[in-house]
């Protein structure tokens, strides 16, 4: 992820921006996961995303491999490949990154071509086809090259659970990108299965009919499955993760607690007021306590109205569990928290100053 263009961005970020991992805390992926599995109780749509992203990822290490048998074979288009890299890293030094949104669309369809050419068997014929659709995406490659250049580590940097990190990049074998589509056919689209999600029956009989009948393992087998998806978190679950993390701070529990104490500090305020007012406590300047149980329990019914707390904002954190804190490192997300908790802050010092020049002023009577 490119620094320079989260520092540029003033605007919220994009789901899809989200997704791969070109946002940073509390808007980034990590998050997103958590919110997804502690409020919005759906993170196996975003499972499934990742998966099939793991998948598109061992699909792509398995067709550079393809590639590179073809470079050996043909040691001319080996050095034409090594003359365009020389280029594009030349090119790279002296133009900046820019992300195109369908380009992954675009590398998914050139991948899940070469694995049904590839499955087609190992007649001469099919063969010759694989090598030239081989050739056509080596020279495709080069005009993306430049903008996909700077995300292939993140992109293709396996995490723990994945099939990337279980299978080294050099031994990924046709078997292991089967494996991968049956496992994930298997989680989410079998009827009973512990992750099934619900989508309408004719993506999951394409799917399985794709995998099981027709014997297919590319990426694109998911795409319809995964457009649904995309949608479906985009409409409901995505303005809700920013209306949390882009407005506010703090996690229900951590809101709810604000709320106990700042109801309990009022109602001791409000007591303890009344007790000096009826008793006629002398000197009348010990009114003036009041401002601290007054403060307190503002600021905890505020902190819930927002779902934000002002000084851990200032402090520059935001709640990721409750009582666990990230640092808030996007930008823009940032300094709008900044802005929202200045005011609130200034709200609790009017509502403050209101409620302690009214008991101040008014007079004792003893009863």
């Amino acid at each position: 992820m490119s620094s320079v263009s989260t520092r540029r961005r003033q605007r919220l970020p994009t789901l899809f921006e989200v997704l791969n991992r070109r946002t940073l805390p509390p808007v980034d992926l990590f998050a997103f996961y958590v919110f997804m599995r502690d409020q919005q109780r759906s993170v196996d749509y975003l499972d499934f995303w990742l998966d099939v992203a793991q998948h598109m990822s061992l699909c792509r290490h398995y067709v550079r491999q393809l590639r590179r048998s073809v470079l050996v074979a043909t040691p001319d288009l080996e050095k034409e490949a090594s003359k365009r890299s020389s280029q594009v890293l030349e090119a790279f030094k002296l133009q900046q990154h820019s992300e195109i949104a369908n380009g992954e669309e675009q590398e998914s369809k050139r991948v899940s071509m070469i694995l049904r050419s590839e499955s087609s068997g190992s007649d001469p014929k099919v063969v010759a086809r694989r090598n030239s659709a081989l050739m056509n995406l080596e020279r495709q490659k080069y005009n993306g090259e430049m903008e996909k250049m700077k995300n292939l580590h993140e992109e293709d940097e396996p995490t723990v659970d994945s099939p990337l990190a279980q299978v080294n990049s050099s031994t990924v074998t046709r078997a292991h990108i089967r494996e991968s589509a049956y496992k994930i056919m298997v989680s989410y689209f079998v009827s009973g299965a512990e992750c099934e999600l619900a989508l309408p029956l004719s993506i999951i009989r394409g799917i399985t009919t794709a995998i099981e009948v027709d014997g297919r393992d590319d990426p694109e087998v998911f795409d319809e499955a995964k457009d649904y998806v995309f949608q479906a978190m985009e409409r409901e679950a995505f303005p809700a993760f920013l209306a949390h993390k882009a407005l506010g701070n703090l996690v229900p529990a951590g809101a709810f607690l604000r709320l106990f104490i700042g109801l309990f500090s009022l109602f001791a305020a409000f007591w303890v007021a009344f007790i000096l007012i009826f008793l006629d406590w002398k000197p009348k300047t010990t009114r003036l306590w009041l401002i601290l149980p007054f403060s307190l329990g503002i600021y905890g019914c505020l902190s819930y109205q927002y779902e934000l707390d002002p000084l851990i904002v200032f402090a520059g954190y935001s709640e990721l569990n409750f009582m666990k804190f990230m640092r808030l490192e996007e930008p823009y997300v940032k300094s709008l928290l900044i802005r929202r908790a200045i005011w609130v802050m200034c709200l609790v010092v009017l509502l403050v100053t209101g409620l302690c020049v009214l008991f101040g002023l008014v007079p004792g009577k003893r009863l």
